[in-house]
């Protein structure tokens, strides 16, 4: 299954089972919008990436951004914690962690914090912690703060977005340890 199909599969059940929080969800980027993004960023989306945006652009409206913090997005989807970066956001992170030499730090590239390959696509508000796709292979990571990144945690970004539709299926069904739903909306304990 490609990213395109596991995104409607999460848009589905999400629906379904929390339809306030899937009401709140905006629509599609256009190419114009990822265009600049990348030009400004001075890296391509890779194509999961971008086709995954052309079907929801997850930033907040302008009048919801919270200058204080470093991203802002859906609270409590994918899960407590983090939330999915629409294009502004990611292009805001990006910039916060990409370095002039490319690898942060520079005397550590086989094992770095962050490459500028790496482009975040999820993010708790602090911008500490998060999921990001290598825009060389497509792979998903995860860095912390603290810790040593993860370079291939998922295969695909359409893994991942499996991964959080079989979350929400454990939801739905009454199965996940910290997760349940009342008058529409995802609410974790």
């Amino acid at each position: 299954m490609g990213e395109v199909e596991s995104w409607s599969r999460v848009m589905s059940l999400l629906q379904e089972h929390a339809p306030a929080d899937h009401a709140d969800l905006p629509g599609p980027a256009t190419e114009q919008i990822l265009a600049a993004a990348e030009e400004r960023m001075g890296i391509p989306l890779p194509r999961e990436l971008r086709a995954w945006l052309l079907q929801n652009n997850l930033d907040l409206p302008e009048e919801d951004v919270d200058d204080d913090v470093a991203c802002c997005g859906f609270a409590g989807f994918p899960d407590e914690g983090m939330f999915f970066l629409g294009i502004r956001a990611m292009e805001r992170l990006y910039a916060n962690h990409s370095m002039p030499g490319g690898v942060n730090p520079p005397d550590q590239p086989d094992s770095p914090f962050w490459r500028n390959e790496w482009i975040p696509f999820l993010s708790d508000q602090d911008g500490w912690t998060g999921k990001f796709v290598d825009v060389r292979d497509g792979r998903i990571g995860r860095w912390a703060v603290g810790e040593i990144t993860t370079t291939a945690e998922y295969a695909s970004l359409a893994h991942y977005l499996d991964s959080v539709a079989e979350m929400l299926t454990n939801i739905a069904d009454g199965s996940h340890p910290t997760c349940s739903v009342a008058e529409g909306r995802l609410v974790w304990t």
